[in-house]
């Protein structure tokens, strides 16, 4: 379980779900994580088990939609435990769901601030110090939509399908810098996230089961091996735990 011993990883959208999860699974395999998020109260509560569990983490108030939050970030893991060796972005947001004629400009528009253009600012903060070491592993939260057209869900089938492009461009200008850039796409997973978009009542994925749903762990997981060198043949492409292969090759079954 410690094959990311001496790593260093950045978690965004750390205070639940995927995030929250990611951040425990990555600390038991050795990792010192840093814990992003609007609200650091249930991240407090995250590290304080990580902590107590023999790992080490840290947490820093960030809002994905502002460039300099991300710095800040950066700057603290690199005070705090001396490098940044992974990225995780999973900040992201679905609501408010509606169809094109229905959805709100302003609330479209922070759609693309946090699932898209937040993406965007991981990656510029990071990029700078994984190029100068050489080494680095940015891994993405994609998404099925991001090539599939799904009602009510324009916002963010526009911006995963942009987070996508954005995976494929890190690696076609660093992946000679030693840095590896990959999107997971994790299928529908239980989280806070799936409440909203049962309640919409809007294309099939709203008439799921909310036992249907994968645990937050999995993708967590996912995530895990993605930043070993059993992985490394993925770079720029979005991997997915769909499918019993994907699963499989993440020894989730």
């Amino acid at each position: 379980m410690k094959s990311l011993d001496g790593k260093t990883a950045i978690i965004t959208g750390a205070s639940r779900g995927i995030g929250a999860a990611t951040a425990r699974v990555l600390a038991q395999h050795g990792a010192k994580v840093l814990l992003a998020a609007r609200s650091v109260e249930q991240c407090d509560v995250v590290a304080q088990d990580i902590i107590q569990s023999g790992g080490q983490a840290a947490v820093i108030r960030c809002d994905v939609t502002v460039y300099t939050d991300l710095e800040a970030a950066v700057a603290t893991a690199n005070s705090t435990f001396g490098r940044v060796d992974i990225l995780v972005n999973n900040a992201g947001t679905i609501d408010p769901i509606a169809r094109l004629a229905d959805s709100d400009p302003d609330s479209w528009d922070n759609v693309v601030d946090i699932n898209l253009k937040g993406v965007y600012h991981g990656i510029r903060a990071v990029l700078p110090g994984m190029e100068q070491q050489q080494s680095g592993i940015i891994i993405n939260i994609s998404s099925g939509a991001a090539t599939n057209a799904l009602e009510g869900w324009s916002h963010y089938c526009a911006t995963k399908a942009g987070v996508l492009s954005l995976t494929r461009c890190v690696h076609k200008e660093y992946a000679h810098s030693g840095i590896r850039c990959i999107g997971l796409s994790p299928g529908t997973v239980a989280t806070n996230m799936q409440v909203s978009i049962k309640d919409s009542g809007m294309n099939p994925v709203s008439e799921m089961d909310f036992s249907a749903h994968i645990p937050p762990e999995w993708p967590a997981r996912a995530i895990a091996w993605l930043c070993t060198e059993e992985a490394a043949e993925l770079s720029g492409t979005d991997f997915s735990i769909k499918t019993d292969e994907g699963r499989r090759r993440a020894g989730l079954i």
